[in-house]
């Protein structure tokens, strides 16, 4: 089997980097990238046979509005996605503890999921950094003394680094859902979930006729996103997830809203994650 190209937001031990090698299951090559707008240019531009993993929200910090505008704009196509459980470590270099540590390094969404945990130590100064484990790389390459950074336990075993507190994220029940993405669609037979967008007059009622035709088709949407038209006054695009157990009435639906929008695209069908299995004990908890 031949190896393939994933591209990922951050760098070897981050948590797009954890999620590749669960997700593919076979040889992959990780091409970090610095952000995500580089991740979509280059998959836009990269071979029809590469990947790119995205996050696109979480349970804490939310959604991460951009990632829509790179969707559209490079126009690429949903084919996958997988809900990860994120636990933070707070790391630094061996010998060193929170009576130390006066900076913490993180990216910004990654400081978000902790904000409880740091609100403690009001001295800690944080600083915001393009990915968690480029934060670990980089204390332990030039061996920053009073650093610390919020990472993957993947990270702190990479880059040699002391846990100094595990699972400091506000909530147990923390999870990301990541987009998994092609510069192309892909037919997915078990398909039973949707990604679309949609871009609507600004008049009344014309968001709730696109809600109606979905529930006539007994189609359920999981997520309304809206986000505005850039250089159009009180005009908004829609990100929609739809699931549905059967796919005739999905395109039977998308036919009919067509006629009901300035614009709509589809960005993937695909089969809908079973987050079972990755939050198995704390949805127990959550459930009782």
């Amino acid at each position: 089997m031949s190896t393939v190209n994933i591209y990922i937001q951050g760098y070897p031990g981050s948590f797009h980097h954890g999620v590749a090698n669960r997700y593919f299951h076979q040889a992959i090559k990780i091409i970090p990238c610095d952000n995500f707008e580089q991740l979509g240019k280059l998959l836009a531009n990269g071979s029809q046979e590469d990947y790119a993993v995205m996050a696109i929200e979480n349970s804490i910090a939310g959604t991460i509005l951009p990632n829509y505008r790179i969707l559209r704009e490079y126009n690429l196509n949903v084919i996958g996605e997988i809900y990860s459980r994120i636990e933070m470590q707070l790391m630094a270099l061996p010998g060193e503890d929170l009576s130390t540590i006066n900076e913490v390094r993180s990216h910004h969404m990654a400081i978000k999921q902790c904000y409880n945990y740091l609100h403690q130590y009001p001295d800690l100064r944080l600083v915001d950094c393009e990915d968690t484990a480029l934060a670990a790389k980089e204390i332990k390459e030039y061996e920053l003394k009073g650093v610390a950074c919020i990472a993957s336990k993947q990270a702190a075993e990479l880059y040699g680094l002391n846990v100094i507190a595990a699972s400091i994220e506000d909530i147990e029940l923390n999870y990301t859902r990541f987009f998994i993405l092609k510069k192309h669609s892909v037919e997915v037979t078990t398909a039973n979930k949707a990604s679309i967008w949609i871009r609507l007059e600004d008049s009344p009622g014309s968001l709730l006729k696109v809600l109606q035709v979905l529930e006539f088709a007994n189609i359920n949407m999981s997520k309304l996103q809206s986000y505005p038209v850039l250089g159009q006054f009180s005009e908004y695009y829609f990100h929609m997830d739809l699931e549905f157990e059967d796919i005739k009435q999905y395109h039977l639906a998308m036919s009919q809203i067509e006629s009901l929008t300035i614009q709509l695209r589809q960005l993937g069908i695909y089969k809908k994650a079973d987050i079972s299995a990755v939050f198995k004990n704390q949805l127990n908890e959550y459930l009782v």
